[in-house]
C-alpha cells in the first residue's frame, strides 16, 4: 500500500481535543478493575495504551468512549466534564478488533450507513465518503462487497467509517489483531501516517509493545488496573521506573539477573553478579551492602566482545540466525538463562561458550521492591 503523506493546512485539519482522566475508576459490584488513573491526553497526541491481557486498557478505552460507565472520577474533554454525556455527542469514533462491516452492502453503503441513519442528507454524505476513500487508497473498492476484499482492506473500510464521522478522538481497541504478521506491519505504518495528515487525537489500546513503541507519541503502561509509567516511548525504554516497564517494553524482553550489593576493596560500592564483581558508573542508589537487587540487560545491549563489563561465561544453547541479528539463548555458569541479541551474522553455534560483556552505561538496576535505581 502506498500512501503519500501530506500534513494538513490549517483550515483542512480536524479540531484535535485534550483528554484528561481524573481519578477515574472502574468497579463491577465490589470488584474494582481500574484504580484511580489520572492521565493527560494533549490535543492531536497519538496515545497508546499498552499492557498484559486484563490489565484495563480497554475497559479504559470503552468509558472513553461512552460505552462503559464511570465508577468513580471524572472525565474530561477539552475541559468540559464528560461522565454523563452520551456516546453520539462525545465527538469521538472508534474503531474495534472486529471489522463488523455489513456483508450484504458495498464498501460505499458500509461507509455510508452511519451517516444516512444520522438523518444526513445524501448530497452531504457522497463528499464525506470520497474524502475518506482517498485518504485511506480505497476509492477502487467502493462498489465492492467486504468478502472481495482482504483483511487489511476491510480494517481500512472500518477506519473509514470512522473518519466520515469527522470526530475530534478516534479511538483504536486492538485493531490490528486479527491481522496476520505482514499484513499488521503495514497497517500500523498506515495508521500513524493517517494521524499525520489527520491531525486528530487518536488513543490505541494495544497488547503488543512494538505497536506501542512505532506508533506512540505517548505510551501509557498499565497494570492491574493501574498506570505504571507514562512517556515517550524511547524514554519507557531507556529509562523505565521499575521492573515491570523495563520487561513489558523491548523485543526480546531485558534479561534480568539477581544480585547482591557489595563493596569493593576501595570501599566504592558495586554488585556481585554471577560471581563477578560489578561496579556501575551511577552507583547503587540508596542501598548498602547485603541488599538483594535485580540487574537488567536488554539483549542487544549484550555482546561476545571484550568490551564493557565482564558477566562471564555462558554455553550457548539455541542461535537464531535472523539475517540481520543473531539471537543467542544462554545460560551463566549459575544456570540463570539469558538471551543476546548479536547485530548482523554471527559464526556461533550451539554449544559454544563465550564471554559475555554489556556497558555500563547500559546497565538497570533495581531494587527488592522493584523500583529503579
Amino acid at each position: 500500500m502506498n500512501v503519500r503523506v501530506v500534513m494538513p493546512d490549517s483550515e483542512e485539519k480536524s479540531m484535535a481535543t485534550s483528554v484528561s482522566l481524573q481519578k477515574i475508576v472502574k468497579s463491577y459490584g465490589e470488584l474494582q478493575v481500574v484504580h484511580g488513573v489520572d492521565l493527560e491526553i494533549e490535543p492531536g497526541e497519538f496515545a497508546v495504551f499498552v499492557g498484559p491481557s486484563g490489565c484495563g486498557k480497554s475497559t479504559l478505552l470503552r468509558m472513553i468512549a461512552g460505552l462503559e460507565p464511570i465508577s468513580g472520577g471524572s472525565l474530561y474533554l477539552d475541559g468540559e466534564r464528560m461522565n454523563d454525556v452520551p456516546a453520539a455527542k462525545r465527538g469521538i469514533a472508534m474503531v474495534f478488533q472486529s471489522y463488523a462491516l455489513y456483508p450484504h452492502m458495498t464498501v460505499y453503503k458500509n461507509l455510508a450507513f452511519g451517516l444516512e441513519t444520522a438523518g444526513m442528507k445524501k448530497q452531504d454524505i457522497q463528499p464525506r465518503v470520497e474524502k475518506a476513500a482517498e485518504v485511506l487508497q480505497i476509492k477502487p473498492l467502493l462498489q465492492r462487497r467486504p468478502k472481495q476484499l482482504s483483511g487489511g482492506q476491510r480494517q481500512r473500510v472500518a477506519i473509514g467509517r470512522a473518519i466520515v464521522r469527522e470526530p475530534n478522538i478516534f479511538l483504536f481497541d486492538e485493531p490490528l489483531s486479527n491481522l496476520d504478521a505482514e499484513l499488521r506491519v503495514q497497517m500500523r505504518v498506515e495508521i500513524a501516517k493517517l494521524h499525520q495528515k489527520l491531525g486528530n487525537t487518536m488513543i490505541y489500546v494495544t497488547h503488543d509493545q512494538i505497536e506501542a513503541m512505532t506508533m506512540a507519541d505517548k505510551i501509557v503502561v498499565l497494570n492491574g488496573g493501574r498506570i505504571e509509567q507514562v512517556g515517550a516511548p524511547l524514554d519507557l525504554y531507556n529509562k523505565p521506573k521499575n521492573k515491570f516497564v523495563a520487561g513489558f517494553i523491548g523485543s526480546p524482553k531485558m534479561n534480568f539477573i539477581d544480585a547482591r550489593v557489595v563493596a569493593s576493596s576501595d570501599g566504592s560500592p558495586g554488585v556481585e553478579i554471577n560471581g563477578q564483581l560489578v561496579r556501575l558508573p551511577r552507583g547503587v542508589g540508596s542501598t548498602k551492602p547485603g541488599d538483594a537487587v535485580t540487574f537488567g540487560a536488554r539483549p542487544e545491549h549484550l555482546t561476545v566482545k571484550d568490551r564493557g563489563i565482564a558477566l562471564g561465561e555462558a554455553h550457548v544453547d539455541l542461535v537464531e540466525h535472523l539475517g540481520g541479528q543473531t539471537i543467542l539463548y544462554a545460560s551463566l555458569q549459575n544456570g540463570k538463562s539469558l538471551t543476546v541479541a548479536l547485530e548482523d551474522q554471527q559464526p556461533i553455534r550451539a554449544g559454544e561458550v563465550v564471554q559475555i560483556h554489556i556497558d555500563p552505561d547500559r546497565c538497570h538496576l533495581f531494587a527488592a521492591d522493584g523500583m529503579a535505581i
